[in-house]
C-alpha cells in the first residue's frame, strides 16, 4: 500500500525526525518527501516562526492499515500542533465539473480521466446550459441542468450544495463555467472549487477578453487556475501557463490558442490538487511539483 501524508504545523525542530521515526517504527518505506517553510513577516528561517508543510509518500507494509496509521500519527499531530492528512495514493477523489457552452476544458478532463492521467472520478457534470448534455450522458455520467437566473440563483445554488452532498464530490471544478457563485457557496466549500480564467485580467475583465487583447497588441496570452474565494478570480492560485504570441495572428487565433492553454492548465491545477500537493498558506499556496 502506498500512502501520502500531508502536514501543516508551526515550524519548530524535530518535525521531520518524529515523523520518520514513526514511520520506521512500522517498517514503511519513504519513496517521496517534499518540504517548505515559510518564514513569519520580518522573520528568518532561524528564528523558528511561520508554518512548516510538509507531503511525504511513502510505502506500508501489508501488516499495516491507514487506520493503524492515522492512529499512529495522532499523538505526534498533537505534539507539534499539526494538522495532518493520510491518503491512500491512487484512489480517485469525486469530483463534479461545472460547465456553461464552451467545451474545451471539460473535453480535455474526459480524456485525461479516462486515459489515467487525472485520479479523478467524475460524479457528476452541472450547467447552466444543455449543449454539453449529450457529450457527458454518452459517457454514463449524471447530467444536471441548473438554469441561472437573477430569480433563481438562490434556489439552484441549493440544488447544486444538494448534489454534491449527495454525490460525496470532494472537489468542484469550474471548466469555464459562465457564472459567478454566491460569497456563502464559495465559503463553505473554500479550498474544494477551482475555477480557470485568462490570464489577462485586469486589464482585460469582462466579456471577449481575448478581442480585446488583440485589439492592445498583446505579445503574451495565458491562464490561471485557482481556488474560488468570496473575491472573484483573486483566489489562491494553483497553476499559471503562458505562450507568446504576434502581430500576425487575429483575434479567433488568440481564442483558440487561449482555449488550449485554458485545458492544459486546469488540468495540472486539478492533477496537483487530486494528488494532495496544493496547501494553501493563506492568500498564496505552497506547490510541491510532481
Amino acid at each position: 500500500m502506498t500512502v501520502v501524508l500531508t502536514l501543516t504545523c508551526p515550524d519548530r525542530p524535530g518535525i521531520v525526525a518524529g515523523l520518520s521515526e514513526i514511520l520506521a517504527a512500522r517498517e514503511c518505506n519513504i519513496l517521496q518527501s517534499s518540504q517548505f517553510f515559510q518564514p513569519a513577516p520580518g522573520t528568518t528561517r532561524a528564528d523558528g516562526n511561520g508554518q512548516f508543510f510538509l507531503r511525504v509518500e511513502f510505502s506500508a507494509p501489508a501488516t499495516v492499515s491507514l487506520e493503524d496509521l492515522q492512529k499512529a500519527v495522532v499523538g505526534f499531530a498533537n505534539k507539534f500542533d499539526a494538522e495532518t492528512h493520510l491518503f491512500t495514493d491512487g484512489t480517485p477523489i469525486k469530483c463534479i465539473v461545472m460547465v456553461s457552452k464552451f467545451d474545451h476544458c471539460l473535453q480535455d478532463i474526459f480524456y485525461r480521466t479516462k486515459t489515467g492521467v487525472l485520479p479523478i472520478e467524475i460524479v457528476a457534470v452541472v450547467s447552466n446550459h444543455d449543449v454539453t448534455r449529450a457529450d457527458v450522458e454518452r459517457l454514463g455520467i449524471p447530467f444536471h441542468l441548473l438554469k441561472v437566473t437573477p430569480e433563481t440563483k438562490t434556489e439552484q445554488e441549493m440544488r447544486l450544495d444538494d448534489i454534491v452532498t449527495r454525490s460525496g464530490a470532494e472537489l468542484v471544478v469550474l471548466a469555464r463555467y459562465m457564472q459567478v457563485l454566491s460569497d456563502s457557496f464559495s465559503s463553505k466549500h473554500f479550498g474544494k472549487i477551482i475555477n480557470i480564467h485568462h490570464s489577462f485580467l485586469p486589464a482585460f475583465k469582462g466579456a471577449k477578453p481575448y478581442h480585446r487583447a488583440y485589439d492592445r497588441g498583446v505579445k503574451m496570452i495565458g491562464a490561471t487556475a485557482h481556488y474560488v474565494t468570496p473575491d472573484l478570480d483573486e483566489g489562491p492560485i494553483i497553476e499559471q501557463d503562458a505562450e507568446r504570441v504576434t502581430h500576425a495572428l487575429n483575434a479567433d487565433d488568440l481564442v483558440a490558442r487561449g482555449r488550449a492553454i485554458e485545458a492544459r492548465v486546469l488540468s495540472t491545477a486539478i492533477q496537483l490538487h487530486a494528488e494532495r500537493r496544493v496547501f494553501i498558506n493563506e492568500h498564496r499556496t505552497v506547490v510541491f511539483e510532481r
